[in-house]
């Protein structure tokens, strides 16, 4: 087995976050997931932090590091929100707010990380984007634009670190089974499943184990990548 590694995600405590820190965990790497509020999952070490103050991304990755012995050495950007609504009503904040936590505080992450992976001359940084970054979705102008903009993020990062053994990509779901799809009506599940070659959601686990691939010694030669999980959904895009 590989030497463990030091690993931080982002909005780690729930859902698909969750399930890459556990896969992280189990692959037997030391793992710090950031939250913002509350106590950690049970069996996970966390820290408090704010993905839109950079004070608090700072903060979050000190006590990060002192929790692991040293820098971090993979960072999976994960933490994200929605605040849907149609163009012409959206608001300037409802916008702002997405880009700010999305795509804003992915940047923030990543430049943080960045001070130590250049030191070590290693690193890995996998921003979790989305099929609707590059697919687009009716009512979600703020959050497709937020995730597409990743793409461009990681391409910049990998174009400025790759020299160095810091690779950059980006790891885009499709529609996984999570509370949130186990609440919607049959008939909706129906249709969504119909644009899916594959013909089911994803496990929050089959992303996982995505992430854990890209962010390891094997896939060490691929940057600047963008690696669907969608089943087929977003084909072509």
């Amino acid at each position: 087995m590989a030497d463990p590694r030091n690993v931080l995600i982002t909005g780690g405590n729930r859902g698909i976050g969750l399930s890459i820190a556990r896969a992280f965990a189990a692959a037997g790497d030391n793992v710090v997931i950031t939250h913002r509020s509350g106590e950690p999952p049970l069996g996970l070490q966390g820290v408090i932090c704010e993905v839109t103050d950079s004070e608090s991304v700072d903060a979050a990755f000190s006590a990060a590091e002192e929790m692991l012995g040293g820098p971090i050495e993979v960072l999976v950007a994960n933490a994200g929100i929605t605040r849907d609504g149609l163009l012409m009503r959206m608001s300037d904040e409802d916008f702002d707010a997405v880009i700010d936590t999305n795509l804003t505080g992915a940047f923030r992450c990543a430049r943080r990380a960045s001070k130590g992976m250049i030191k070590l001359r290693k690193g890995r940084i996998v921003f979790i984007s989305s099929v609707v970054g590059l697919y687009g979705s009716a009512g979600q102008t703020n959050y497709a634009a937020s995730k597409s903009a990743l793409v461009g993020l990681a391409r910049s990062i990998s174009r400025e670190l790759g020299g160095r053994g810091i690779t950059a990509n980006v790891v885009a779901p499709g529609f996984i089974a999570t509370d949130m799809t186990a609440e919607l009506t049959e008939d909706l599940k129906k249709a969504y499943l119909a644009g899916i070659p594959a013909g089911r959601f994803a496990s929050p686990e089959e992303v996982a184990e995505v992430v854990r691939f890209i962010a390891s010694q094997d896939a060490a030669y691929i940057t600047g990548a963008v690696i669907p999980v969608d089943g087929g959904l977003g084909m072509g895009h």
